[in-house]
C-alpha cells in the first residue's frame, strides 16, 4: 500500500512489534523476494516516453538478450514468455536518441534477434502510480485505509541537480534512510525529509514495490496482447483495469491496442478469467496469451 511506510505505523496497523516488521522485511529484502523502488511518475514531469518492446529470438539467445536490455537504466519488467523465444520489456526514456540507437541500430545488428515490434504506450489504466494492490484477505478494510498514503496533488514541477541526485538514491533503495540520503545529498536530513514530502505531494514520485507473487500464491503469470474496437477501447482498459487479477494494463500502438499482465493462481483461473471476465467485456476482438516463463527484470530488481 505505501513503499516507504515506516515500520512503526505498519506495526501499529497489523498490531505487532516493529521489531517484528523490520525483521520480517530485512528477510524478505535480502533474499530478493521484496523491494521498495522510488520513481519518476512521467505523466506529470511530462518529459518521457514509455514503449514496450516484443521481441522473438532464437531459443539459444533469449536469455542472453534478455539479460544485457536489464543493464539498461530505462528499461524494466523484462520477461521471457511463449516457451522462451519471446521477450517482453519495458523502456521509459526522454532520450529520443538512445532509444532510436536501439530499436533502430543495435537490436537489428543483433542476429538472433528474429523480429522487433514496439509498442508506444498512449494511456496507462493500471501501473505506475496506480500499482496492483494485491488482495490479501488478512487486511480490513480499516488496515488498508491506515496504510494508504493521501492522493497527490499534481503541480507543475522543475526538478535540480540535487534533485535527481535523491531520486537516483531512492531508485535503487526507496526505503533509504533519511541520513543516508543526506549524506549523499550533501543537504540537511531534514531538507530531505520535505523535499521526499514535496515530490510525493506533486505526484512526481511514487514508490513502488517489486515483490515475488508466487509468494502469495499467483503460479499464472500471463501477457495479454488484445485487440479491441476502437470505440470501447477506454472502456474495456477501464474494465481491466478493475479487475483483481490484472496488475498492469495499457492502450498501446501496434497491430493489438491494449496489453495486460495477468496474475492468477493457476492455469484453470486464467482461463476462467479470459471466458467469462475478458470474452464478456463489448468490443472485444481478440486476445493473444503468452504465459510468462522468467522475469529478467522487475521495477528495478534483476
Amino acid at each position: 500500500m505505501d513503499g516507504r511506510a515506516s515500520f512503526r505505523r505498519i506495526a501499529a496497523v497489523l498490531g505487532v512489534s516493529e521489531q517484528t516488521v523490520a525483521h520480517r522485511y530485512r528477510k524478505l529484502r535480502e533474499s530478493g523476494a521484496v523491494r521498495v523502488v522510488g520513481r519518476l511518475d512521467p505523466c506529470y514531469l511530462g518529459h518521457a516516453e514509455e514503449w514496450v518492446l516484443r521481441l522473438r529470438c532464437a531459443p539459444s539467445a533469449t536469455l542472453a538478450v534478455a539479460k544485457a536490455l536489464a543493464q539498461r537504466s530505462d528499461t524494466y519488467r523484462i520477461q521471457l514468455a511463449s516457451g522462451g523465444t519471446e521477450i517482453s520489456c519495458h523502456m521509459q526514456t526522454s532520450d529520443q536518441r538512445a532509444r532510436d540507437t536501439l530499436l533502430l541500430d543495435k537490436l537489428p545488428a543483433t542476429r538472433q534477434v528474429t523480429s522487433i515490434e514496439a509498442h508506444q504506450v498512449l494511456r496507462l489504466f493500471r501501473g505506475g502510480p496506480d500499482g496492483w494492490h494485491t488482495p490479501i484477505a488478512s487486511l480490513s478494510p480499516e488496515q488498508v485505509t491506515e496504510l494508504t498514503p493521501p492522493p497527490p496533488d499534481p503541480v507543475p514541477l522543475d526538478l535540480d541537480d540535487g534533485d535527481r541526485l535523491l531520486l537516483g538514491e531512492l531508485a535503487h533503495d526507496g526505503r533509504t534512510h533519511h541520513a543516508a540520503l543526506a549524506a549523499s545529498t550533501g543537504w540537511h536530513e531534514s531538507t530531505v525529509r520535505r523535499r521526499i514530502t514535496h515530490l510525493r505531494a506533486s505526484g512526481a514520485l511514487y514508490f513502488g514495490v517489486d515483490f515475488d507473487e508466487h509468494l502469495l500464491g499467483y503460479s499464472s503469470h500471463t501477457l495479454l496482447w488484445i485487440s479491441v474496437n476502437p470505440a470501447a477501447l477506454d472502456a474495456a482498459g477501464a474494465a481491466l483495469a478493475r479487475s483483481p487479477q490484472i496488475a498492469h494494463a495499457a492502450a498501446t500502438t501496434g497491430p493489438t491496442n491494449l496489453m495486460a499482465t495477468a496474475l492468477c493462481s493457476s492455469a484453470d483461473a486464467l482461463y476462467e478469467f479470459i471466458t467469462t471476465q475478458i470474452g464478456s467485456m463489448p468490443g472485444i476482438q481478440t486476445v493473444q496469451t503468452a504465459p510468462v516463463l522468467r522475469i529478467v527484470k522487475r521495477a528495478a530488481l534483476l
